[in-house]
């Protein structure tokens, strides 16, 4: 009997959206094999819950939900992460929602019934073009907003431009980018990028962070914030708040 591969930790995450059990089981299945990590929701009120908490890489979403329209959470999804992928499951007579979930900024749609194998064909090309190379190779790879980590390259790019970090810059974004929207104490950062306490180490996280800053967020919307007396967070939209 066939086990379901369990993905990593970093793996490339993929929020499937669809109020029908089997057909989120076999989509996940599919997911999973391909070593990619498979997040499952049955409305919209969940998925944009669990997108908030886990910045999915991209999104498969029925446009058919039981509580909020599918376009409904599509406009949610992009209003707070306008590079997110999303695909769209629709039925094959709704050409009117298909048209609705186009203008509301869906990549790419498949109608119902479809294919395992196109659907996954169609992610793999909507990751590719968003920026996640070795996607499609199951390299660790780290998305939020336009920012995409490569976790074997180390490279970085912001909106397609490559950002010049060095070996803890890296480390500390990548830190950073796997906890998305959390604030992260200099304790945390401390013990997971630098493995030491906090005792004695001044202000190595200020230096590291002014510096990632001066580099990621140069000319554009920031996207790393400081919590007075708690520490720092990072998100794809600066909305004010803290997620």
């Amino acid at each position: 009997m066939s086990r379901t591969p369990v993905a990593r930790e970093d793996a490339v995450r993929v929020l499937i959206v669809d109020d029908e059990p089997e057909l989120t089981e076999l989509l996940s299945a599919a997911v999973a094999e391909a070593g990619w990590r498979p997040l499952t929701a049955q409305d919209g009120r969940g998925a944009l819950r669990i997108a908030r908490g886990c910045a999915p890489h991209a999104v498969v979403l029925d446009g058919m939900l039981p509580d909020v329209d599918g376009v409904q959470v599509l406009r949610s999804l992009r209003d707070e992460n306008a590079g997110l992928p999303v695909l769209m499951l629709t039925a094959r007579d709704a050409l009117e929602h298909r048209i609705d979930g186009l203008s509301a900024g869906a990549d790419d749609y498949v109608t119902k019934p479809f294919s395992l194998e196109e659907v996954m064909l169609r992610l793999r090309g909507l990751l590719r073009r968003a920026g996640a190379r070795g996607a499609a190779e199951g390299e660790p790879v780290r998305m939020l907003g336009d920012l995409v980590l490569a976790g074997k390259t180390r490279e970085v790019r912001r909106g397609g431009a490559l950002l010049p970090l060095t070996a803890k810059e890296f480390d500390l974004l990548w830190f950073l980018v796997g906890h998305p929207h959390q604030v992260l104490s200099k304790a945390q950062i401390l013990d997971h990028v630098w493995n030491a306490s906090f005792d004695g180490e001044g202000n190595l996280v200020e230096v590291y962070i002014y510096s990632l800053r001066a580099k990621l967020d140069k000319g554009r919307a920031p996207m790393i914030h400081t919590v007075r007396g708690v520490g720092y967070a990072i998100r794809a939209v600066d909305d004010g708040t803290i997620r």
